[in-house]
């Protein structure tokens, strides 16, 4: 199976927006599982997550014109699938997160690296992501299940590059919290040692 990686993304588009089918299984097969993950990560519901995947993939058809090259094709799928899985938060009439203040971040705190880097077991970490808020499980899996830049992290979530980086700021501090309540060796983790988040 090809990855999104391995294909021109671009030239798919092009196609499915000439009406070519055969681009649209391509193009479903290259994006069909970090679409699907995206999604179950943050709706935690498969047939949720299966029904945002068939959305995202008809608006691509539906939309493949529209795209302009302006950012990733990754980029630019996730941005849809981020907007469906609001509309079916919505639907489910869960709470509107609020935003949060750009000015709090603090570039001086351990990375979310140092965090992530610091759970010992895969069930560890899940449970703590699990604790954090639908904005802020968003941006730390775009940085790093789908190793994004702030600035196409900030495209996919629709708001300002300054709000991404204070969530992340919020969750990594959440997750550090979490991970040292769960396992105490996290609290001494060296953060001059970590590696920068994009």
């Amino acid at each position: 199976m090809q990855g999104a990686e391995a294909i021109d993304a671009a030239g798919l588009l092009g196609r499915m927006a000439a009406g070519s089918e055969a681009a649209l299984r391509e193009f479903y097969q290259a994006f069909h599982g970090r679409v699907y993950a995206f999604a179950l990560r943050r709706l935690r519901n498969p047939a949720d997550a299966a029904d945002v995947l068939n959305e995202v993939m008809l608006e691509a058809w539906r939309s493949a014109a529209r795209f302009e090259g302006r950012s990733q094709v990754l980029t630019w799928v996730l941005g849809i699938a981020h907007h469906k899985i609001i509309d079916t938060l919505r639907r489910q009439k869960s709470h509107l997160l609020d935003e949060l203040d750009p000015e709090m971040a603090d570039d001086d705190e351990p990375t979310a690296f140092d965090v992530l880097a610091g759970a010992q077991d895969a069930a560890q970490l899940r449970r703590c992501l699990e604790r954090l808020s639908d904005a802020h499980r968003l941006i730390v899996h775009l940085a790093f299940f789908e190793d994004l830049a702030y600035e196409e992290i900030a495209k996919i979530a629709d708001c300002p590059l300054g709000t991404v980086k204070t969530r992340m700021f919020h969750a990594r501090r959440l997750l550090k919290r979490c991970l040292a309540g769960l396992n105490p060796r996290v609290v001494s983790a060296d953060p001059e040692g970590s590696l920068p988040i994009p």
